[in-house]
């Protein structure tokens, strides 16, 4: 167990670094990111892992991509605006039932981080934590989420035709080639979206640790 208080700082260090950089612990370190990570991917599972947590939710809805959303705008000037619905509530709907499947993997995640780790985390920016998160979990989450997204995807007619209007738009520079599938333009918007969640409920921990209601929080990022 790493006890070691931070104060081999050399001297002029010391005369310029915040009182609680003296007193924190290596210890208290680790502890506070593992909460603040915990508290970050269970805020935001619970959040987007439910009906409407994409779909109500202006910040990471996910609308068609690109020109397909333009012609969307279209089809529903010509009565066709219930099909585009239908695929833009599918592709949400996807999301929101492949994000409750990250909660074991980023519960592990946190389990694991190591004090230095987590000596680099605290003194990061507004989203550090957030950072952390996502090179180490957005790889295999977008492994565990494909599946998931295709299988709610094909119960969609249109979700086909959207892959070749798709493909056809980016032979001509109209759709990226990332987003040219919709399997994995949604798996990838989930994952934006997940970790923007985890992002916002960092920063609001920055703001206010002291209204966590954490002694640990409070005193890792209560500066």
């Amino acid at each position: 167990m790493h006890r070691r208080t931070l104060i081999a700082l050399p001297s002029l260090a010391l005369l310029t670094s915040p009182a609680w950089a003296l007193s924190l612990t290596e210890t208290d370190a680790a502890g506070g990111v593992r909460e603040a990570l915990r508290r970050g991917a269970e805020a935001a599972v619970a959040n987007l892992g439910r009906t409407d947590g994409f779909l109500g939710n202006k910040a990471v809805r996910i609308p068609l991509p690109g020109a397909l959303n333009d012609a969307a705008k279209l089809m529903r000037t010509f009565g066709q605006g219930k099909r585009v619905d239908e695929l833009v509530t599918a592709m949400n709907r996807a999301a929101e039932a492949a994000v409750p499947q990250a909660r074991t993997l980023l519960v592990d995640t946190v389990k694991s981080i190591s004090v230095e780790d987590a000596l680099k985390i605290v003194k990061g920016g507004d989203t550090s934590v957030t950072d952390f998160f996502q090179r180490k979990t957005r790889t295999p989450l977008n492994a565990q989420f494909l599946p998931i997204v295709t299988e709610a995807t094909e119960k969609v007619s249109l979700a086909d035709k959207y892959n070749r209007v798709a493909a056809k738009a980016q032979g001509i520079g109209l759709v990226k080639d990332e987003d040219a599938n919709i399997q994995q333009y949604v798996t990838r918007k989930a994952l934006d979206g997940l970790y923007w969640m985890i992002g916002e409920e960092e920063k609001k921990i920055r703001r206010d640790p002291v209204g966590t209601g954490s002694a640990l929080l409070k005193k890792v990022f209560g500066l």
